[in-house]
């Protein structure tokens, strides 16, 4: 059953390629996450794409929320982030057709190699944040309703607490992950990131992993195509281009061999 649905998938792609051909639909703008434009990711797979399909695609990165406040706001033909609520939300609400899982990594806390809260000894997740609690060291946060900015409030809700910036060691910087870890750093903090944008990031100094590994912190991509009939503007054609090539089974090996420095950044699950 599985090759069958690939070689359907295969099929499905050859028709679309064939009227994109034909309408000249060959450009396609994707609303996304920070964390695939800062990892790498389209410079190494939008040229790939091109190359089989002859499809152009633009790319918005901004956080999550954003993203998905401009996708609502019919700018965007696809929409690819990682907050799995909101995008069912948005297909709910009729902004988009059917969500599909895409790909996954994780999130994990970092900080200075000495830790002064202790979260390398940590247990639990549950422990790793009663230790940044403790106020020890600054704490940064993305505050900018990004995917990663709700998977941290809904770590903390779950804990059964809400921290602020009014209680001194909790940080806002309203920017993105690359910002972030910046700031963590010039700040001796700690900071909730996505591994990918942390492979990717280039001065890390003492900093490293220290909480990791629970599946509290799992990170699940979703790719969404708009609705054509909220949008009539949309490149539907295009978006189930760029859609099902990622779907694929050659896109999703392609994923799966994204490499940095001999790490994985990213783990297919679709098609």
């Amino acid at each position: 059953m599985t090759g069958f649905r690939h070689i359907m998938r295969g099929f499905t792609l050859a028709v679309l390629l064939a009227g994109v051909a034909l309408a000249g639909e060959n450009r396609v703008l994707v609303q996304s996450t920070t964390s695939t434009q800062n990892s790498g990711f389209y410079d190494y797979i939008l040229p790939l794409l091109e190359a089989d399909t002859g499809l152009r695609v633009d790319v918005v990165a901004v956080g999550t929320g954003q993203a998905i406040r401009n996708a609502m706001n019919g700018d965007a033909d696809v929409l690819l982030v990682h907050a799995k609520p909101a995008e069912e939300k948005f297909v709910a609400g009729g902004y988009g057709l059917q969500r599909f899982d895409l790909m996954y990594n994780d999130f994990v806390l970092i900080g200075p190699a000495d830790d002064p809260a202790g979260l390398g000894g940590a247990d639990s997740l549950d422990a790793a944040l009663t230790a940044l609690l403790a106020g020890k060291a600054p704490f940064v946060s993305r505050g900018d309703d990004s995917g990663t900015n709700k998977k941290e409030l809904a770590l903390w809700a779950a804990l059964g607490t809400t921290p602020t910036i009014g209680d001194g060691w909790y940080r806002e910087v309203g920017a993105g992950m690359g910002a972030t870890i910046r700031t963590a750093i010039e700040m001796r903090g700690y900071t909730l990131t996505d591994r990918a944008t942390w492979i990717a990031y280039g001065d890390k100094q003492d900093y490293r992993v220290l909480f990791e590994g629970v599946p509290e912190l799992f990170n699940q991509y979703g790719i969404i195509a708009l609705n054509p009939e909220k949008f009539p503007h949309v490149n539907a054609t295009g978006a189930q281009v760029f859609i099902d090539w990622l779907l694929s089974e050659k896109g999703q090996a392609l994923i799966a061999a994204y490499r940095l420095g001999g790490q994985q950044l990213f783990f297919p699950n679709g098609g």
